[in-house]
């Protein structure tokens, strides 16, 4: 992959204090972080899509841009019929889309290939979706979404591509038809008459539209999504041939009854998911794709390497800037990570940092993106409409929680800088307060977001306002300035963006109209907590050990599907559990939301890692494992505002006496665990085995947040100093490496 050149001086002398000179030009960025787009597709929760040209990519582009507008409108002149006449709409517009943008990607016996390309118009060739076709020019064009996280394929809907998206236009279309067709149809309000005694033709363009949901998700994110909504739908039906003693079983559904919960209800395809993906997300994806277009990608790189070009770990804190700050543009781990490794492995290379543990660091800041605000991921709007507050007020509840992620990171970056001797690379770039000056107007949108929110307006009219100023600031650089086909292009690609979200988050209607018809949601958090007061009685303990295995399942269920869909499921399953022993429903959400989150760095998936390694060529478990140990606070810190009372001062309620205590004593708990865990005391030097244990006893103990664990994790934290003071001294008297002399930087265990 190429990446910014290094290069001397202009003058030829070599940079003060032995450090080796890398330079960042915006040519360099640029072009390597096209690269990384295309790097970035193969390592996404979603799959990539087609690159379309000719009439179909006008066709789709036309049709993609109505959906934008639609959505545009709709935020300021609402549907008169409703918000569900607006989801079915947009449904209507997005759901045939996958089908041309997304191929089938199966593979059929060689007759029946040869037999679709001749229809679709490769006599010659093999058919555009044949898995054995050569891949596409690399670096050829595409269609990019925000932040550049897809990049299709190549290829050409085939015939059942078109049949299928038609037939979807059809199906989600047909509840606002106004004819009555065989008993059916007559018009939107016939429909909902009809909740609960559909017609036999509801009936059957209600099972079609459950199947194309099923086979657009398959085609968007793999098998297993679909797999797990099966396995919903085979519960909702045979569950009545359960032993009825068994605390799951219920007394049954017939097929009727599942296909008017999906197709006619306000918990089915039409449920909150979509409505979210409708209403926020789309709106989101526009506004990043609107701030990648004006270079605002380009810029928030350029801006971190020049906030730490001269500092002796500018290579590492480049890497988790430039992640907190792509965050904005890109709501994806996997295609942040690759962005940010684009152009900063080659400064972490030369600052002598080892593939795996430079991968490891670059997963972790990737991640980041989608835990910070103020645009977290699409889950983040999905708690702000379960739980009826504003997306602002979810904001709140992540911004001490993202402190301290990005504290431990930056921590370890410091501590392994000094461990293992990174060499100081002198970054050569423009001044900051210069790009500041050229470019710092890529800010003023974020501020518009946040500022909307706090004056009460909705998240809907924010982020289209600061699409709006984004687009208009635009125009201050020449070579980035929204003209009109930039503008529809941006517009297209948001909608393209969301095409995979809008797919799950309808598929994901299934599980939450089956678990809500079925009540498995209170009968699955009755399991839990009894697991755990199996094991003990102790009402504290009992709330541990649910929050450990709810950790253990939302962490195994993330590894399967996308994280919106894992948010979902873990909210309807393991939320009641949570509920049900006394824990906020603020905590309760955001726990859900940091481990279905946390899927893209735990191993043996952790797609963040995987991309990382891909950028570095480092291997891949070791990349892995050191990933977890960069994110390691993002695993404790839910944990921790679940299990006591003063953990909600880690959201930002209770008070300000609780929040700052929470705070404080969280930080303290994630700095000591970053000793522990990096083996270096900074300032101080080597911390051995004994003080990495104390550490790491400390760190756990701390983020018990009750003042007599804080003290004795104060105490613990005070020794393990102590034993690095005192390991120190020995050191010294016996001639061996100082603090602030370590031995060249190697990859050793932790």
């Amino acid at each position: 992959m190429a990446a910014p050149e290094a290069a001397p001086p202009p003058d030829g002398t070599p940079p003060p204090d032995g450090a080796v000179p890398h330079r960042i030009s915006g040519d360099g960025v640029a072009r390597a972080t096209r690269e990384a787009q295309d790097l970035a597709a193969q390592f996404e929760e979603e799959k990539p899509g087609r690159q379309l040209t000719g009439a179909v990519a006008v066709l789709l582009g036309t049709a993609a841009l109505a959906v934008a507008l639609l959505s545009l409108w709709q935020v300021f002149r609402p549907l008169p019929q409703g918000s569900k006449f607006y989801l079915i709409v947009f449904l209507a517009g997005v759901l045939p889309l996958v089908f041309l943008a997304y191929p089938a990607g199966l593979r059929l016996p060689r007759v029946l290939r040869r037999a679709s390309a001749r229809r679709v118009g490769h006599p010659d060739g093999p058919a555009p979706d044949d898995p054995t076709r050569a891949p596409a020019d690399p670096g050829g064009p595409a269609a990019q979404g925000p932040g550049g996280s897809r990049v299709p394929t190549a290829g050409r809907p085939s015939g059942l591509d078109w049949v299928l998206a038609a037939l979807a236009l059809v199906v989600c279309l047909y509840p606002v038809l106004p004819t009555t067709v065989a008993g059916g149809g007559g018009g939107y309000d016939a429909f909902l008459d009809r909740q609960g005694l559909l017609a036999p033709l509801d009936v059957v363009l209600g099972a079609l539209l459950l199947v194309l949901l099923l086979e657009a998700c398959r085609r968007a994110t793999g098998w297993v999504l679909p797999a797990v909504c099966l396995v919903f739908l085979g519960y909702g039906y045979y569950g009545g041939l359960l032993p009825q003693s068994w605390p799951v079983a219920h007394s049954g559904l017939d097929f009727d009854q599942l296909v008017d919960a999906f197709y006619n209800s306000d918990s089915g395809f039409y449920g909150t998911p979509l409505d979210v993906a409708a209403s926020y997300i789309v709106l989101f994806t526009i506004y990043g794709a609107v701030l990648d277009i004006s270079g605002a990608g380009r810029f928030f790189v350029e801006l971190s390497a020049a906030a730490f070009r001269r500092s002796r770990t500018a290579a590492g804190r480049t890497a988790v800037a430039s992640g907190f700050l792509l965050g904005t543009v890109s709501g994806s781990g996997a295609a942040t990570t690759v962005s940010i490794g684009a152009v900063t492995w080659p400064i972490l290379r030369r600052a002598g940092y080892p593939a795996e543990r430079a991968g490891g660091m670059l997963a972790a800041a990737g991640v980041g993106a989608i835990l910070s605000p103020p645009t977290l991921g699409a889950a983040a709007f999905i708690i702000a409409e379960y739980l009826g507050v504003s997306y602002l007020r979810v904001l709140a509840w992540a911004t001490i929680p993202t402190v301290l992620y990005y504290l431990g990171i930056l921590l370890s970056v410091e501590i392994d800088a000094r461990r293992f001797g990174a060499r100081p690379v002198t970054i050569e770039v423009t001044s900051p307060w210069r790009l500041l000056a050229r470019s710092g107007y890529h800010f003023a949108s974020l501020f518009v977001i946040v500022g909307c929110l706090v004056v009460g307006l909705s998240a809907t009219r924010a982020v289209v306002f600061a699409t709006l100023l984004a687009a208009a600031l635009s125009f201050l650089d020449r070579a980035h300035r929204l003209t009109p086909a930039r503008l529809v292009a941006a517009l297209v690609a948001g909608v393209r963006g969301v095409l995979a979200v809008a797919a799950v988050c309808a598929a994901a209607g299934i599980i939450t109209a089956t678990t809500t018809k079925t009540g498995l949601g209170p009968q699955a958090a009755a399991l839990l907590v009894g697991g755990a007061k199996a094991v003990s009685t102790d009402p504290t303990l009992v709330v541990l050990l649910t929050a450990v295995l709810a950790a253990v399942a939302l962490t195994l269920l993330g590894l399967a599907v996308p994280v919106t869909a894992s948010f979902v499921i873990g909210w309807v399953i393991i939320g009641p559990a949570l509920l049900d022993l006394g824990v906020a429903s603020p905590a309760a959400a955001m726990f859900v939301f940091y481990f279905a989150v946390l899927s893209e760095v735990s191993p043996p998936t952790a797609l963040a890692a995987v991309a990382a390694a891909a950028v570095t060529g480092g291997r891949l478990v070791p990349t892995m494992w050191q990933t977890l140990r960069y994110a390691l606070p993002a695993y404790l810190a839910p944990i921790a505002f679940v299990v006591t009372p003063n953990g909600l001062g880690l959201l930002g309620t209770g008070g300000p006496g609780r929040i700052a205590f929470a705070t404080a004593a969280s930080a303290l708990g994630v700095a000591v665990l970053a000793v522990a865990a990096g083996g270096w005391l900074p300032g101080v030097g080597p911390a051995g085995p004994p003080e990495r244990v104390l550490g790491a006893l400390a760190g756990l103990t701390l983020l018990w947040l009750e003042p007599v664990p804080v003290a004795i994790g104060v105490a613990l934290a005070a020794a393990s100093v102590t034993g690095c003071l005192i390991r120190r001294g020995l050191t010294a008297k016996a001639g061996g490496p100082q603090a602030g002399r370590p031995a060249q930087l190697r990859e050793e265990p932790t």
